[in-house]
């Protein structure tokens, strides 16, 4: 597997400014970049300080410039190639669980889970896998997910997609979010454990109180440890979950936007809303209803007392 070939960190103007001269004694090429207290490059390995804060590392020989020089002196912490240490639990046997759309008025809902185990967790690191939220680009998602699938064998992961309709349907039943993604973990989790009926723990991002999770769980279920917690796409386990996940609802999105017609945004924008007008003056509001989550108060605002 390659090295990972990009980093950020969070650095302050006196940390930019010491790591400037440190690149000037190593002979680095520095240009203007927008956003930017400076760019640099040397060779195929470029150093961007933004005004932000942000610190992107990236290019051929990233990770050893980050291993020795910029943790030991701009930093001062050690993380790289030490997961192991400061985050034992994340290379123990376990669930993750993420899912995509919940926040988007068109398209499905999606939750993935991967069950990692032995030096996956470790592959799944050198692959580039992090929190989907942190890949901008829809294709790279896409790839990095059809990567994982490479990776891990079948049987260790299950994306369950949740059409609109299908949704519709659960939401009159459930009558709340918490309760629908509830069911729809607790779902993965149990496919997932009727392949590793050993796995002792389940994480995920939280969204409601553990219990929510628990009473959705059958038998098999119950046994296991359940975990919630905030920016839990941090474990590699959630984070790989989190890229097959949004990458399945990406491709739906897709399928069922050429099935109406229409490229569908995403989120719930005004775009999202202008779109969804002309889908009900095209075809009228059960052709939106087909591609949409109606308890959005987009719908209502789209399609009033014509439903």
């Amino acid at each position: 597997m390659p090295d990972p070939t990009s980093f950020t960190f969070k650095i302050s103007p006196a940390q930019a400014e010491k790591l400037r001269g440190i690149l000037e004694e190593k002979s680095f090429t520095f240009r203007e970049v927008p956003y930017t207290l400076y760019g640099a490059q040397k060779q195929k390995l470029t150093i961007n300080a933004y005004t932000s804060g942000k610190l992107l590392v990236q290019g051929k020989g990233a990770k050893e410039f980050v291993e020795f020089t910029i943790e030991p002196e701009i930093v001062g912490e050690a993380k790289v190639g030490y997961d192991e240490v400061l985050n034992p639990e994340m290379f123990q046997p376990h669930l993750g669980i993420d899912e995509s759309g919940k926040g988007d008025f068109f398209g499905p809902l999606v939750i993935a889970g991967v069950y990692v185990d032995g030096d996956l967790p470790r592959q799944l690191l050198d692959l580039g896998v992090k929190d989907s939220k942190q890949i901008t680009s829809d294709k790279k998602a896409i790839d990095l997910a059809d990567a994982i699938k490479e990776l891990i064998t079948l049987d260790r992961f299950n994306v369950i997609v949740i059409s609109p309709e299908k949704y519709n349907d659960l939401y009159v039943k459930f009558r709340n979010l918490n309760s629908l993604l509830a069911w729809g973990h607790a779902t993965v989790i149990e496919n997932l454990l009727t392949r590793w009926p050993t796995c002792p723990r389940a994480l995920s991002d939280k969204f409601a109180h553990e219990s929510l999770i628990q009473r959705a769980l059958k038998e098999r279920g119950k046994q296991i440890l359940l975990q919630q917690r905030t920016k839990a796409e941090s474990d590699i386990a959630v984070a790989a979950a989190s890229i097959l996940a949004r990458a399945a609802f990406l491709q739906r999105l897709k399928y069922l936007g050429d099935r109406v017609g229409f490229t569908l945004p995403k989120g719930a924008s005004a775009q999202v809303k202008a779109v969804a007008k002309e889908i009900v003056s095209k075809s009228g509001p059960d052709a939106l209803k087909s591609v949409c989550k109606f308890h959005f108060k987009t719908y209502l605002e789209v399609v009033g007392g014509n439903s």
